[in-house]
């Protein structure tokens, strides 16, 4: 028996970190905006005639074994996919995941590999498959994985793909579906890995408890965070990409106000370059400090972009706004 399964990455284009709890909830109106994009994680269940279970991770060449998934180390090697095959019960299995993403690229692949392994473990044992049951799931299991408080953002695009505005309400967290152009962005938006993962982590917990701790310059740029976020949901919404830009741009600059290692000295270069060559914003995903970069500008200098990120020794990455999210197979 095999079971494969998918999930897609994510560009965030505002309002990233106040996805947070409980940060939205001192914000009125928070709200975060993304695209799913094709860069997907996988995950593959195949069953085994000796009953023990394996987890294998290509992407960093580990696999674990054990006679029963009781037996697996949440603490040790693997601990994202052993706390999900214990959850599940899984037996007489291996687990075979793998990203296209860049390992730390700030485009939510370990959010988008736990949504993609629920979904497949799901499948396996006979459990829900309720898309707001594997959502907690997922992001529960993966907060106890990384030992931080993670963000509520990253496991929507995954399970519905798309181009969305997430609702930070003190009644819950809405996902609502913006009718936007995706081709339209994707002809605007050149994605590049800087060649340096990031530590969302510690940067999110950092600045996490900064907030909580009453700090005044944190919160106010989180209401400038909160702001640029509706500003840039009206601008797409009305296709006013000048506009979608000029957020863009206003985004990072409060965006790198929040902590000091949220750019580098290679961001910056990457940026200027990509200015140079006609981008009107950019900014990095996730955390910063490291990852993706994306740069935005008009069509027409979308190829002198990419060639100026390129020669400023980035890794280009061949994407397209992802409308389907979690596949099962």
């Amino acid at each position: 028996m095999r079971i494969v399964s998918s999930a897609p990455t994510r560009i965030d284009l505002a309002g990233g970190t106040i996805d947070i709890w409980p940060l939205y909830l001192f914000h009125d109106g928070a709200l975060t905006l993304n695209a799913a994009i094709s860069l997907r994680a996988h995950a593959q269940i195949d069953s085994r005639d000796d009953g023990r279970i394996e987890l294998r991770s290509i992407d960093t060449d580990r696999t674990v074994s054990a006679e029963r998934c009781t037996e697996l180390d949440p603490d040790g090697d693997l601990s994202l996919l052993a706390l999900l095959a214990k959850h599940y019960q899984l037996e007489g299995a291996t687990l075979t995941t793998r990203g296209e993403s860049p390992a730390g690229a700030g485009i939510a692949g370990s959010s988008a590999l736990a949504i993609a392994v629920c979904g497949a473990l799901a499948r396996w044992s006979g459990g829900s498959s309720d898309p707001d049951h594997l959502l907690q799931v997922a992001m529960n299991l993966e907060c106890r994985a990384i030992r931080v408080p993670a963000g509520v953002q990253d496991f929507r695009p995954a399970l519905y793909g798309g181009i969305a505005a997430i609702e930070l309400r003190v009644d819950g967290i809405k996902r609502v579906g913006l009718d936007v152009d995706a081709s339209e962005l994707e002809r605007r938006i050149v994605l590049a890995f800087t060649g340096a993962p990031r530590h969302s982590g510690t940067n999110n917990w950092e600045i996490t408890k900064r907030h909580i701790d009453g700090d005044r310059h944190t919160f106010d740029c989180f209401e400038r965070i909160r702001d640029i976020g509706v500003a840039m949901r009206t601008a797409l919404q009305r296709g006013d990409w000048g506009e979608v830009g000029r957020q863009i741009a206003t985004e990072w600059e409060n965006r790198k106000r929040l902590a000091p290692g949220v750019t580098t000295p290679t961001i910056e270069d990457l940026i200027a370059r990509a200015r140079a060559a006609g981008a009107t914003a950019a900014k990095v995903c996730g955390a910063g400090g490291g990852g993706c970069l994306f740069c935005y500008g008009p069509p027409a200098a979308r190829s002198a972009i990419a060639e100026a990120l390129a020669a400023g020794g980035a890794r280009l990455l061949d994407y397209r706004i992802e409308i389907e999210g979690l596949r099962v197979g």
